[in-house]
Order: C-alpha cells, then sequence, then structure tokens
C-alpha cells in the first residue's frame, strides 16, 4: 500500500496577509507555520526519485515548478523552492525543518528580498549552416587537403580526426561567445551560475541573479546581442523566476549509526567542537594520505577518514542549526534529536 507523505514546494516569510494563504483554498497546496516562517505542502504519496522513470521524474518537475509559479502569481513573491522531490511523513517532521533552518532561512530571504532569477539559454539558429562555416575555416581544409594527398579516399579514421577538429572549432567559438555574454551581463549580475549545455547546439546556458528593477537593463543587453547576431544565434529567457540555482534549499538526513562510526574513526569526545574535529581529523590525514605512506590500502584508509570528517562536519551544522551550542553533544541520545541537516543546494 503507497505510503502517504507530505511534499514540500518552498518556503514563504508570514508577512503576507491572510488573503495570500486564503488564496490556496481549494488549490491541493497549504501552509505549515512555524514562527515567522510557512512550508508550502501538498499531501501525496511517498516518492523516491531514483526509481521514477524519466518520463515520472519530468512530471514531477513541471508539476514543481508549476506549483511554484503559480504562488508567486497569487502574490507571493519571496519563496524559497526545496528541493526536487523533498517529502517527509508528518507535519512534525515539516515544523523540524522548519525549526531546524530558520536561521538560514531568515537569512536567505533578506538577502533575496529585492533579487530575481532569469535564466539564459543560447542557441545556434541554423545549427548545419554553423558546422558548414566552420568545415570552411582554413584549417579544416588545410587538413582535409594533407589527408588527399596521401591517399585517395578518406578513411573512417581521417573523419574522426576531422570531426574532432571541427568539434574543436564548434567548442572554441561557443566559450568566446559564452564569455563575451557574461561580460556584459556581469556588472548587472549579483551572481551567476554556468549551467551544463545540454547539446552541441547549445552555446551556452546561464542563470544569472540580479535586481529586479534591473531587469529592463538585463533584457536590452540581450536584445543588443541579438541585433550583433543578426538573427545566427537564439536567445530564449526564463524568469523572472525564483532564486533556484543560487538558494534552494535540501534537507538531509543523517544516520545516528554513521555518525557514531564516523567518531570512533576520528576518535573524538562524546562533547566536542568542530575546531577539534577539524583537529582529529588533521591528525589521521597525516598519517594515512598518500603522500606520506607507502603502505598498500592507506588511500582506502584516507578516504574513510575524510568520509567521517565530512560526516561529522555535516552533523555538527545539524547539531548548531538545533541547539544553537559551539559544544557539540555526539552522545547517542542527543545525536538522535540531530539528524536534520537543512542546507543550500550545491
Amino acid at each position: 500500500m503507497p505510503t502517504k507523505g507530505i511534499y514540500i514546494y518552498g518556503i514563504v516569510p508570514n508577512f503576507y496577509g491572510s488573503t495570500h494563504f486564503q488564496s490556496l483554498e481549494n488549490s491541493g497546496v497549504y501552509g505549515i507555520t512555524y514562527q515567522n516562517i510557512s512550508a508550502i505542502v501538498s499531501d501525496r504519496e511517498s516518492t523516491q526519485l531514483d526509481f521514477l522513470d524519466r518520463e515520472s521524474l519530468g512530471y514531477l518537475l513541471v508539476h514543481h515548478q508549476e506549483t511554484i509559479e503559480e504562488l508567486q502569481a497569487k502574490g507571493f513573491n519571496m519563496i524559497i523552492p526545496m528541493r526536487l522531490g523533498t517529502i517527509v511523513g508528518s507535519t512534525d517532521a515539516v515544523i523540524k525543518i522548519l525549526a531546524n533552518g530558520h536561521d538560514l532561512i531568515i537569512d536567505i530571504f533578506k538577502k533575496i528580498e529585492y533579487l530575481t532569477e532569469i535564466d539564459v539559454a543560447v542557441t545556434w539558429a541554423d545549427f548545419a549552416a554553423t558546422l558548414k562555416g566552420i568545415s570552411n575555416l582554413p584549417d579544416i581544409i588545410s587538413m582535409k587537403d594533407d589527408i588527399m594527398k596521401n591517399q585517395d579516399t578518406v578513411t573512417q579514421g581521417d573523419q574522426v580526426k576531422i570531426g574532432m577538429l571541427i568539434q574543436e572549432k564548434l567548442d572554441e567559438k561557443n566559450k568566446a561567445i559564452g564569455i563575451k555574454i557574461l561580460d556584459k551581463l556581469s556588472p548587472l549580475a549579483i551572481s551567476i551560475k554556468i549551467h551544463t549545455v545540454m547539446n552541441d547546439q547549445m552555446v551556452t546556458n546561464s542563470a544569472f541573479l540580479f535586481k529586479r528593477n534591473d531587469q529592463d537593463k538585463f533584457e536590452k543587453v540581450i536584445e543588443q546581442f541579438d541585433e550583433e547576431y543578426n538573427g545566427t544565434l537564439n536567445f530564449k529567457l526564463v524568469g523572472p523566476l525564483p532564486c533556484y540555482s543560487f538558494y534552494t534549499l535540501e534537507v538531509k538526513e543523517l544516520n545516528s549509526e554513521l555518525v557514531e562510526k564516523a567518531r570512533q574513526e576520528l576518535g573524538v569526545k562524546e562533547k566536542t567542537t568542530e575546531n577539534e574535529i577539524k583537529k582529529a581529523y588533521l591528525e589521521k590525514a597525516k598519517i594515512f594520505h598518500p603522500d606520506n605512506s607507502q603502505e598498500n590500502g592507506e588511500t582506502e584508509n584516507f578516504n574513510r577518514i575524510r568520509n567521517a570528517y565530512r560526516t561529522l562536519l555535516d552533523y555538527s551544522a545539524a547539531a548548531r542549526q538545533s541547539a544553537k551550542d559551539e559544544l557539540i553533544s555526539l552522545e547517542k541520545s542527543k545525536v538522535i534529536e540531530n539528524l536534520i541537516l537543512v542546507k543550500i543546494k550545491e
């Protein structure tokens, strides 16, 4: 039987009037409140993204983004998105997330109050013509001529070499255009994230965080680029958006057994500090680092120590969110209380 869960779309501040929250009635979503913030959620079956096929994952992504955009249309201009697929088991679990992440969430709200995101995807309008132009570059023609001087036909290996050189020239061309666009838009941007291009036809794919008041300036720069490249490039702007690329939150649920194992691995006390954890890691790292040891298997030992360190850093961050105390308790009874870490998705 499917397990019921609560899906979290994002977090909003509570300074919105009651009319905003009343507008959620009959929309399939509702708010769960903790102090001065609320999670916007819906009831749905628990789902693990790893088990979804591409079509189902795509549907979930569209639903997730459309819901957040509908919230914006209802007047929730400030919303911190949650990572796609964030589902918990109960209202108490949602409140625990809000409580642990409260200080981080309030800090993000202060940062994004006047900011918005626009994503810019640039593609070649006629990719075939672009490749043809590259094929006529002197370097490519010279390679083809050299091949034909020594043989009557172009072998498959020769075709691969030519293709690799064309790809190299295309990458150089795309990179030069991408840098030019970034240089022009950087003065307007608070921050920039470079996303992976989807295919060879895509020149660049970036997200820009900037002040809402600068949107017209931003779009004007894009219009100037469009005129400069005379229709050879397509500029697709998506936004204004919530700050997906910069301030999406994720919830990391830690494992108490792994935390205890990590504590023993580094040899730290049950009452410790982050500085003591770091010191213990550095001492162990000196012993096991592959550069300092000729023993077989030390790379595996070093990786184990490094993973233990990362586990304890995550736990110490979760403990500080929960208790706001510099002294970190690694006693088993306390560890169970501090297994939820709310952080900005990397």
